[in-house]
């Protein structure tokens, strides 16, 4: 009897082998897309200021005191207003005696699971890659670096889409430039150089908004023709903006124009005060690594 059953329903037999596990894969690679997948990821590394902040580098402003106490209250504000817009950060390892390292966005670049390690154009910030490279490391991402004789400050590379605008300037030569070509080509993108000969770095100059428009201060942007589309905006500190959501933008409280211009634009804005900082050249993306 069992023989005549499978030799009358051989067929459906077969049929249901095949349907029943190739059902079972479909159905768990929708939940796995739909439900088991993480969300999409939102970290920020940040570096608490060293105590000798006020001996960082100052190369195109007038050098002003800095008042540490205040510059830890402002840290302390900058690392909540992520934290209250959906990002989790992550401190890397303090560096009391490296006066610059909290500008730790000039230590690495990442794009998507690789992180690229820089290597700082003044020799007294090559030390703060190191703390930036185990926690790069304990997120999980692949490593790249920039080696000798190349130079890359992160501060000088701006992501847009697939383009990597990467400013030629002080801290960043053309050797750097080659190798992070020939890093980031394999993985889609397209890297632009740019000169910048009246800033410090290209993102001391240029950021992006959330849509690819690229927002500057015209004074202090060597050739805003390079860009696919460039806003210019009223004040030296407005060319910063840290993307948190694809609607939502920081950016300095110390612009208010510039504000108005992109809360204007549709955007919102999430103000933080980082004067101090900016007294040593720095702006809102410096201060942390952006990792999604």
């Amino acid at each position: 009897m069992w023989l005549s059953l499978i030799g009358v329903n051989l067929g459906v037999w077969i049929a249901a082998a095949i349907a029943f596990p190739t059902a079972g894969y479909a159905v768990y690679v929708a939940l796995d897309r739909r439900v088991l997948a993480p969300a999409a990821r939102k970290i920020a590394l940040v570096r608490i200021p060293a105590a000798n902040l006020a001996d960082g580098l100052v190369t195109h402003i007038e050098r002003e005191a800095v008042d540490n106490e205040r510059a830890d209250k402002q840290w302390d504000d900058y690392v909540a207003a992520l934290s209250d817009a959906g990002w989790q950060t992550v401190e890397v390892a303090s560096a009391d005696k490296l006066a610059d390292s909290v500008f730790v966005e000039d230590t690495a670049i990442v794009f998507g699971d690789t992180a690229v390690i820089s290597r700082p154009g003044a020799d007294s910030r090559r030390a703060e890659t190191v703390g930036t490279e185990a926690a790069l490391r304990a997120q999980g991402l692949r490593l790249e670096r920039i080696e000798e004789p190349g130079t890359l400050d992160g501060g000088d590379v701006l992501k847009v889409g697939d383009t990597v605008y990467v400013g030629r300037g002080g801290r960043t030569n053309a050797e750097g430039i080659r190798q992070l070509r020939a890093l980031v080509a394999p993985l889609g993108y397209t890297v632009v150089a740019v000169p910048v000969t009246k800033a410090l770095h290209l993102k001391t100059a240029v950021t992006a908004l959330p849509d690819g428009t690229v927002i500057g201060y015209e004074p202090i942007v060597d050739e805003p023709r390079i860009f696919e589309r460039f806003l210019p905006v009223p004040e030296a500190h407005g060319t910063a903006v840290v993307v948190l959501d694809d609607e939502t933008v920081l950016m300095s409280s110390s612009a208010p124009g510039s504000i108005a211009l992109v809360e204007d634009l549709g955007y919102t804005v999430v103000q933080v005060d980082i004067s101090e900082f900016e007294k040593l050249e720095g702006c809102v993306t410096c201060l942390s690594i952006r990792i999604r």
